[in-house]
């Protein structure tokens, strides 16, 4: 049964940020029951996945690839460090930049909760008629860009944020 709509033309089923949400924690759900999930959580899998074809990346370019704030990923890839899944270093060019690089042990987690993720992501695009799961990837893909696209202060804001004025 559909709710009313008691606040003019607003129905939170049909928003789409709240949707967002929502598949969103149903993703969070299929991941955490998956075997290999347990190793990392789905945002350190991002850190993880980002690094492996980017190493020695600096923890900005990080922030930028994957769309985590810069206070979280600086707490993330602390404690990444100390379970052995990240090295990181100064730069040559900045030395208040740091490079950030994946272990072998990191890359062992990774192979792990990938396999994770992709059993997860299948059983997301299940939910979804055979013929529409490329397209609705297709238009998540049109969402991030236009996120992407968005700049603050005349920047390029790579993690789709707007500064507040």
């Amino acid at each position: 049964m559909k709710a009313r709509k008691v606040n003019g033309n607003f129905e939170l089923a049909d928003a789409p940020s709240h949707l967002i949400r929502r598949v969103q924690q149903f993703y969070s759900e299929l991941y955490a029951r998956e075997p290999g999930s347990r190793e990392l959580t789905k945002q350190q899998f991002t850190v993880l996945a980002a690094l492996e074809h980017n190493e020695g990346v600096s923890q900005t370019a990080l922030v930028e690839m994957t769309g985590i704030d810069r206070s979280t990923l600086a707490e993330m890839v602390r404690r990444m460090l100390e379970r052995g899944l990240l090295s990181r270093e100064r730069t040559a060019d900045d030395a208040r930049a740091n490079a950030v690089a994946i272990t072998q042990g990191g890359r062992r987690a990774l192979r792990s909760a990938r396999s994770a993720s992709d059993r997860a992501e299948r059983a997301l695009l299940e939910t979804l008629p055979a013929g529409e799961r490329m397209r609705f990837v297709k238009l998540l893909q049109t969402v991030a860009s236009g996120a992407d696209a968005l700049e603050v202060d005349g920047k390029p804001n790579g993690r789709g944020r707007r500064r507040r004025p």
